[in-house]
């Protein structure tokens, strides 16, 4: 039987639980316990696909092809291990799978309920993801905040578990902030106090509380929250803002996380190996020569909307012995001012997205790119972009675009595929999750992977046109990555240029901290090699 650690949040949103719950992965995996995580999110929407990024952040794509909460990169990143599609459940799809049984009369004309039906529905998705991943332990996240009026249905059936699977086999964390008071210059601890009263109130003790704080937390406030949360001293933990988030594990680790999982649990007590992890915190925290990449988008507002790509350039960088000076760049600026955001950054990067609105930016980014001969990287949308401006290059013509945001262009360089046009609803016409991509021989692209087949995640609707492929590999566009039948361009390279590549797929998916991404390893090695401040070196062609 698997056993379970529930993480809760209080106070406020976005106070670390993913971060929390995949250091504890990594805490567990480096004792080799065997574990698995999901993620419980109370809003209605069936998932975060269609959701705008400045509510939602970045939209995780899973190999199986659903569209997560980006949480989730966090635990594939710090526990090295691919999640499936039962890891992100969310209350949209709660009731859309109840009132589906109903319509079809499984209840047998019962009166449905929040309790027992709804708790009974999310706790049989918690255990389906113990039985399809046959993990030791399953650590689940509770997404919001205790007190919020739609995760009640979350807290109540996580309560019932302790009596489904046994207290023994049950631990709760809850993960609380310590707001400082700058005007009487102290870490306050009723915010916590109030937390645990209404965790309590529902039925759930916690075991163990992760104080999150900006400020160092003293014994005497730990204490304090101890006696007054009814919590054993040694577990409650501080958890201080750190520069390099991949840190968190060893910090917790040395706080004593993983000896209290262990023992509340009764779990082997097996020696722990953070050998690998402590030297690339140690690595990524060494002072470096910087490498300074344009990240152009339209959300750049919000970093989170773009959290894997950045991550991606960190664990190149980190390859590469150089730290990440990244460059946020919004699209709509360069629509304005031009490129001249540009002339300073030795690379790149366009990211994926949809809709009309900054495009013409991304252009100018690829444009720039080309001319300039600057590293350029385009993921997905950005690969689009990058074709739009290299087809307007070789045609002297501002009209090839894509029939995303210009329906009539007489250039659909950039184009839904037959049959996708019958499709319905937003998600219809969505090519999601892993796809196989045959790699041509000679090109950078083959270079960096070293391999002639790769398994990439998709999250996009428009598809590279065919009917312009022969115009543009006449003009210097290598198509270096296809689909098995060769009929779906996935890599386009451009052939004299030191590396400009975009890629259909969404690659910033799959690099690990300990592991870069061959596409962003390649690409920010070629970066390193250019002079700052728009001084253009002689670069060789990789």
């Amino acid at each position: 039987m698997a056993k379970y650690i529930f993480v809760t949040g209080g106070v406020v949103s976005s106070v670390g639980k993913g971060i929390t719950v995949a250091s504890i992965g990594r805490i567990l995996k480096s004792r080799n316990i065997s574990v698995s995580v999901q993620k419980l999110d109370p809003y209605i929407n069936v998932d975060p696909g269609t959701m705008s990024p400045y509510q939602h952040g970045e939209v995780f794509v899973t190999e199986d092809g659903e569209e997560t909460d980006l949480d989730l990169g966090h635990y594939e990143r710090f526990i090295d291990t691919n999640v499936t599609a039962s890891s992100s459940v969310t209350q949209g799809q709660i009731y859309s799978s109840i009132i589906s049984q109903e319509r079809r009369g499984d209840f047998l004309g019962g009166t449905i309920q929040v309790v027992p039906h709804v708790t009974n529905e999310i706790k049989r998705r918690i255990n389906q993801v113990a039985t399809e991943s046959e993990a030791s332990v399953v650590i689940v996240e509770v997404g919001g905040t205790v007190g919020d009026i739609e995760g009640l249905p979350f807290l109540e059936a996580i309560r019932q578990m302790k009596s489904d699977v046994g207290r023994e086999n049950i631990l709760y964390v809850h993960v609380t902030l310590l707001p400082f008071l700058a005007s009487s210059g102290e870490l306050k601890t009723k915010p916590t106090q109030h937390s645990v009263n209404e965790l309590r109130r529902i039925g759930i003790q916690p075991d163990i509380i992760v104080c999150r704080s900006d400020e160092p937390i003293s014994n005497d406030i730990r204490a304090k929250i101890a006696l007054f949360c009814d919590v054993d001293p040694q577990a409650v933990l501080p958890l201080i803002t750190l520069p390099v988030i991949y840190e968190t594990p060893l910090v917790l680790e040395e706080a004593g996380l993983g000896r209290l999982i262990v023992n509340m649990l009764d779990l082997p007590n097996t020696s722990v190996d953070f050998s690998e992890w402590r030297q690339l915190v140690t690595q990524m925290k060494e002072p470096k020569e910087p490498v300074s990449i344009a990240i152009v988008g339209k959300y750049v507002e919000l970093h989170d909307a773009y959290i894997s790509v950045k991550e991606a350039l960190g664990h190149a960088a980190v390859y590469h012995n150089r730290d990440l000076d990244v460059q946020w760049i919004h699209s709509e600026d360069l629509e304005r001012d031009g490129d001249s955001l540009l002339r300073s950054v030795q690379g790149i990067v366009v990211p994926g997205g949809f809709g009309e609105r900054g495009i013409e930016g991304k252009v100018t980014a690829a444009k720039y790119a080309r001319e300039h001969r600057i590293p350029y990287l385009g993921l997905c949308l950005g690969m689009h972009t990058m074709m739009i401006e290299f087809t307007r290059h070789i045609l002297g013509s501002p009209k090839p675009n894509s029939t995303e945001f210009d329906p009539e262009s007489s250039y659909p360089v950039i184009d839904l595929l037959p049959g996708q046009r019958e499709a319905s609803g937003k998600g219809g016409t969505m090519r999601l999750g892993i796809y196989p991509c045959h790699l041509v021989a000679g090109t950078k692209a083959a270079s960096a992977y070293e391999e002639q087949v790769v398994h990439e995640r998709h999250r996009h609707r428009f598809e590279f046109n065919n009917e312009y492929r022969q115009t543009l590999e006449e003009a210097g566009m290598i198509f270096s990555g296809l689909s098995p039948d060769g009929e779906l361009v996935e890599i386009g390279e451009l052939q004299d240029h030191p590396f400009m590549l975009g890629c259909q797929f969404h690659p910033e998916f799959l690099s690990r901290p300990n592991r870069a991404h061959p596409l962003f390893r390649d690409f920010v090695g070629v970066a390193k090699g250019v002079l700052r401040e728009g001084t253009q070196p002689t670069l060789p062609l990789v």
